[in-house]
C-alpha cells in the first residue's frame, strides 16, 4: 500500500517573485484590452455613420427655389414675388353676405336702426366694450372728456350734441368700422356684432341724458306718491 506522499506525483517547480509579477501584469493588460477595443470600434462606427448622414445633406436643400416675404423678383412684371389674391377670393369664415350687418349701409346710405333686436344682453355687451375701448376718449357718459383728452388729446364731439343724437345708427357703426378724423378704426378690436352692441349702448347713453318723463315706465319718478303705510306696520 502506497503512502499519501507517493500518490501526489511530481511537485511543480517554484517560481520566483519576479516571474509571478510579470504574469500578473500580463493578465491585467489582457483584461484591459477588451473595453479599449470596444471603445475604438464604437468611435469608428460613429465616424462612419456621421459621414453617411452628412453625405445625404445637399446644398440644394439649403438654397431652395423659393421667395421669402416681400423679396423682389424679375419673374413678374411688377417686380414683386408676393401675388395678389384671385379676384373674388374670400377667406374661410369671413364671408360678409349681409351688407347691412357688416357695413351699416344700404348702398351709400346709412341705416337708421340696428339690424337685430336689442335686449339686456346686447346692452350689457355694448357697455362692456364701450368701457374698454371708448371711455379713454369719450368718457363713461359719452361727453367727450375722457382721460386722454384731459392729458391733451383732441376732444371728440359729445354724443349728446344735437347732430349726433339725430345721427343714424349706421353712422356710428361706419365710424367704428372705418375711423373718422383723429379716431382710428376699431374693426380689429370689435367684431361686427360688438360694434352694433356699442351703438345700442350709445343710444342708451343719449336717452339717459335727454329722456322725458313719459319715457319712464309709470310716469315721472320725481312726482310719484310715497307708498301708503301698511296697517300695523312698525315705524323705526
Amino acid at each position: 500500500m502506497r503512502s499519501r506522499t507517493e500518490n501526489r506525483g511530481p511537485r511543480p517547480a517554484a517560481c520566483s517573485p519576479q516571474v509571478l509579477n510579470r504574469i500578473r501584469i500580463s493578465g491585467l493588460r489582457t483584461a484591459d484590452r477588451g473595453p479599449r477595443v470596444l471603445y475604438r470600434a464604437a468611435v469608428v462606427a460613429m465616424v462612419i455613420g456621421s459621414t453617411v448622414a452628412l453625405g445625404g445633406c445637399r446644398q440644394d436643400m439649403h438654397n431652395q427655389p423659393k421667395y421669402r416675404g416681400l423679396r423682389g423678383t424679375e419673374f413678374f412684371a411688377d417686380g414683386g414675388s408676393a401675388r395678389p389674391l384671385v379676384e373674388g377670393t374670400v377667406a374661410r369664415g369671413t364671408l360678409q353676405d349681409d351688407a347691412v350687418f357688416f357695413t351699416g349701409k344700404v348702398g351709400t346710405a346709412t341705416v337708421k336702426e340696428l339690424p337685430f333686436p336689442v335686449d339686456g344682453a346686447v346692452l350689457n355687451r355694448g357697455q362692456e366694450r364701450f368701457n374698454i375701448y371708448c371711455t379713454p376718449c369719450h368718457d363713461a357718459t359719452g361727453s367727450g372728456k375722457g382721460m386722454v383728452v384731459q392729458r391733451g388729446f383732441k376732444a371728440p364731439p359729445s354724443f349728446h350734441d344735437e347732430r349726433l343724437r339725430n345721427a343714424d345708427a349706421g353712422y356710428f357703426f361706419d365710424v367704428m368700422t372705418n375711423g373718422f378724423g383723429a379716431m382710428p378704426d376699431y374693426r380689429m378690436q370689435l367684431s361686427a356684432r360688438d360694434r352694433w352692441s356699442v351703438v345700442a349702448y350709445i343710444r342708451a347713453l343719449q336717452l339717459s341724458q335727454h329722456a322725458a318723463a313719459s319715457d319712464v315706465p309709470g310716469g315721472d319718478p320725481t312726482k310719484a306718491q310715497p307708498a301708503a303705510a301698511q296697517p300695523g306696520a312698525v315705524k323705526h
